[in-house]
């Protein structure tokens, strides 16, 4: 199973303390050894099929659709906001929706109340990333939770982004919230659950 990056560190760490604690206590080395199981399991990285349709937006996060609503954002203009509730024990790893070039970053220090409400999306840590599509902008917007300690986004203005490409993380679970264009065909109902880079979101 392939890692996240991001978590390499953290699960050397374990790891090598793990060893450590074997020398001096039985104990502590099974403690040691759950917490590198949960570091392995938090930061699993899989990999996942994307569909090669160029009309389709996938999933940029795992995890449960909690929210759909037109809306309007600076960046898009008026939109469909889907937004995904990634739980403690969803993968991570955030994925672009579609093929783009990044035009717009912004990241907006804030609260963390728990991602799931509503009010989240406005009042909480957040990171923004807009996309120039052939289909118009898009916008993905991670979100901090009540857990979610750290947002990593490894991308720089004029990158470009292929679908289903990873490029960044919530630590801990949190929201992805993705505004796509209002000519997009929705193929998902709140409730559904989906899986970052794989799971078909809209069709143009």
């Amino acid at each position: 199973m392939k890692f996240a990056n991001d978590g390499i560190p953290t699960i050397v760490c374990c790891v090598v303390l793990t060893a450590v604690a074997f020398l001096f206590s039985v104990p502590a080395a099974a403690a040691m050894v759950l917490l590198t199981g949960f570091a392995l399991w938090f930061y699993r990285d899989p990999d996942r099929v994307t569909p090669s349709d160029a009309n389709v937006f996938v999933s940029p996060a795992d995890g449960r659709v909690v929210e759909i609503e037109d809306c309007v954002h600076p960046f898009t203009g008026p939109a469909v906001k889907v937004g995904i509730f990634m739980n403690a024990f969803s993968v991570h790893v955030n994925r672009s929706p579609c093929a783009g070039t990044v035009e717009y970053l912004k990241y907006v220090p804030g609260r963390k109340i728990a991602a799931f409400a509503p009010k989240a999306s406005e009042v909480n840590e957040r990171h923004y990333v807009g996309l120039s599509t052939e289909h118009g902008p898009v916008l993905m917007v991670q979100i901090a939770g009540l857990l979610a300690r750290r947002i990593v986004c490894r991308l720089r203005r004029g990158d470009v982004l292929s679908a289903g490409e990873r490029y960044g993380m919530i630590k801990l679970g949190s929201k992805v919230d993705l505004y796509i264009p209002r000519g997009v065909k929705l193929t998902v109902v709140r409730g559904d659950r989906l899986k970052a880079g794989s799971s078909v979101v809209g069709v143009f």
